[in-house]
């Protein structure tokens, strides 16, 4: 694919009107979205004030590149603006640019469509380029330049990279370049430091990890041979290789507008000697092959989509009574029974099965997967206790999911030892049957004292009132806050969905409820303490009101993350605060996630919902008022 596919007349401005940087972005954008090439402008623009936020695209030399891979991208383009006076754009050098191409890469965009946008970036990067760019009078001197150059290089490359060896330096220097968006910036360094390094007579290969993958990858031999190596990336890159060599870690960007540098401190041996964090290679491996939270976190993530969408369906039958699916009540309504049989009858019903299912999958890989749910199957149909409809419900699929897991990983064992001619029979015909038989043998024997020991923990809890059922609010609220979407807080909303297939639903408004508090609190201090918050703290916060009403705790983190002592305790104090609120008012909330939009499922009806959302309020103001006492003015701020 040629770059003038991507870059039309249509998404072309010869002279912007534009004199600052946020005018800019809004008019290349304005010219996509009138090519028709976005189907939602503003959610683009949030993705380019995204990237820009994370480094400057302004890359200095007079150019500047916006750019995003976006859903609101219809089809990948280009768009050109020009400004012969010069606009600042924040670019590295200080200096005004007068070229500006914004990149929009459609989140589905294919190798082609990639390599193109790239390619374009590493254009730029010549100078008689950008010169006849420039100097172009019309928009078809511009596509006319893209093309020749398009024809000079004789189409797209794998990589803009070199490895021309030369007897000037006798040095063997190699390089990575990688930005997050892995369109512009990845290219254009890697471009800027072959052309350099060819000019001043230095060895060099460059492997780029851009969005179509890793190109011209740095084998074993390369980094062995090496002298020095440059990583210039604003993003993870796999760093254990280099334990050893002499490397320099920079930006990306200082690839582009530093490279003589860059290249002088890799011949002259100015790099530090790489030593690999192997410990943390350690905790990583250790936590592939085991570790109770993270096959529990893998059951629960998987679980999740069943839990909210069941439980919204079933929440939604309620509109038209509470007895609208029942098919003997006067207040029967056939759209209503078709929502909870979909929603609790089948979404609901498989949610123990497919936790223990990917519980037991996390453990011992694909073959503990169907034991797994056999077992969690068992666990809500099996009882042997009269009277306990729902089984040993999620605590019988932990188990269940942990046992199918374990005895998965023994049948695995057990067989490798089978002849090489039946390898192929163990997927199919071992492990499944002799783990689903002993993994439902087991459950068989141990849910019927599962369901009595559960059906026990429900009732205690149900029974629990006054100061009692207060003093759990407050617990969960606060474990809520703890470590925003850590550990801590998914036990306590796991705890929440535990109720929930109990019938319980008082816990799940107080987990939900407390769980939007944090974010909330510190989009509220943003407005009130203006002072005590960095501008872009501030931005920050706009983005927290939208995901503390969301119900995503984790948009405290960047908060929490720069002020912890201060941001933490006042998140917790105000989500407790919370908890105990919603328990006071006897709130129940059947849907198990959606935040304020799901708000009109609260039981109860207008007044419960006055009240849950009164609760979240003062919890967040609690939060937000903590954090203005705790806070020093940015400005002088520790």
């Amino acid at each position: 694919m040629r770059i003038t596919d991507l870059l039309t007349k249509d998404t072309i401005a010869m002279d912007l009107r534009a004199d600052n940087k946020t005018a800019v972005i809004d008019e290349l954008i304005a010219q996509l979205d009138g090519a028709g090439k976005l189907t939602d402008p503003e959610a683009f623009k949030q993705n380019i004030l995204t990237r820009e936020e994370q480094s400057t695209t302004g890359i200095g030399e007079g150019i500047a590149i916006p750019h995003a891979k976006s859903a609101a991208v219809k089809s990948p383009a280009i768009a050109f603006g020009r400004s012969l006076e010069g606009i600042d754009f924040e670019s590295m050098d200080g200096q005004p640019a007068n070229l500006f191409f914004m990149i929009a890469a459609s989140e589905g965009a294919n190798d082609a469509h990639l390599e193109a946008l790239s390619r374009l970036a590493t254009f730029l990067m010549d100078e008689k380029f950008r010169e006849r760019i420039l100097a172009a009078a019309t928009k078809e001197e511009v596509l006319l330049a893209v093309s020749d150059k398009e024809t000079e290089v004789a189409g797209p490359e794998d990589t803009p990279a070199t490895t021309n060896e030369t007897e000037s330096s006798g040095k063997r220097i190699l390089a990575v370049t990688a930005c997050p968006t892995g369109i512009a910036h990845t290219y254009m360094a890697a471009e800027k430091l072959s052309e350099r390094a060819k000019e001043l007579g230095i060895s060099l290969k460059v492997e780029t990890n851009g969005s179509s993958g890793v190109k011209n990858r740095l084998t074993a031999e390369d980094i062995a041979e090496a002298d020095a190596i440059i990583v210039a990336a604003d993003t993870k890159v796999e760093m254990a290789r280099f334990d050893g060599k002499p490397v320099i870690q920079t930006a990306v960007g200082k690839a582009i507008y530093e490279t003589d540098n860059l290249l002088n401190r890799a011949v002259t041996n100015d790099a530090p000697i790489y030593k690999h964090d192997k410990s943390k290679d350690e905790a990583t491996e250790s936590d592939s092959k085991g570790g109770f939270y993270k096959h529990l976190m893998n059951g629960v993530s998987n679980m999740l989509p069943f839990v909210v969408g069941g439980g919204i369906l079933i929440a939604l039958s309620f509109f038209w009574g509470i007895n609208a699916s029942d098919p003997t009540h006067p207040d029967y309504n056939e759209f209503a029974a078709m929502l909870s049989t979909i929603g609790g009858g089948t979404a609901f019903f498989l949610m123990v099965p497919v936790l223990a299912g990917f519980i037991a999958m996390s453990i011992a890989d694909r073959p503990g997967f169907a034991p797994g749910m056999i077992g969690g199957l068992i666990a809500i149909t099996v009882t042997g206790v009269e009277g306990a409809d729902g089984g040993s419900g999620f605590l019988g699929g932990l188990i269940a999911g942990f046992l199918a897991g374990y005895v998965t990983v023994l049948v695995k064992k057990v067989f490798s030892r089978i002849p090489q001619s039946l390898e192929g029979l163990k997927p199919v015909l071992f492990y499944p049957v002799f783990g689903i038989a002993i993994t439902g043998i087991i459950m068989m024997l141990i849910n019927p004292p599962l369901t009595t020991v559960y059906s026990g923990i429900s009732a205690f809890l149900e029974g629990l009132g006054g100061t009692n059922l207060i003093l759990v609010g407050l617990l969960l609220g606060g474990m809520m806050a703890v470590d925003m979407g850590g550990p801590v807080n998914k036990a306590a909303y796991t705890f929440g969905i535990a109720m929930l297939d109990a019938d319980n639903f008082n816990f799940m408004a107080t987990v939900m409820a407390a769980g939007m508090v944090p974010p909330l609190g510190l989009a509220i201090a943003t407005t009130m303490f203006k002072k005590k918050f960095s501008k872009p703290e501030r931005e920050a916060g706009k983005t927290a009101y939208v995901l503390g009403a969301s119900f995503i705790t984790e948009g405290v983190i960047p908060f929490a993350a720069a002020d912890p002592a201060r941001v933490i305790p006042a998140a917790i104090a105000g989500a407790a605060t919370t908890g105990a609120l919603v328990m006071l008012f006897d709130i129940g909330l059947r849907a198990p996630h959606g935040g304020v939009f799901v708000i009109g499922l609260v039981d109860g009806g207008a007044l419960s919902i006055l009240m849950y959302l009164i609760a979240i309020l003062i919890g967040s103001f609690v939060t937000a008022i903590i954090v203005g006492m705790l806070k020093k003015n940015a400005a002088v701020a520790a």
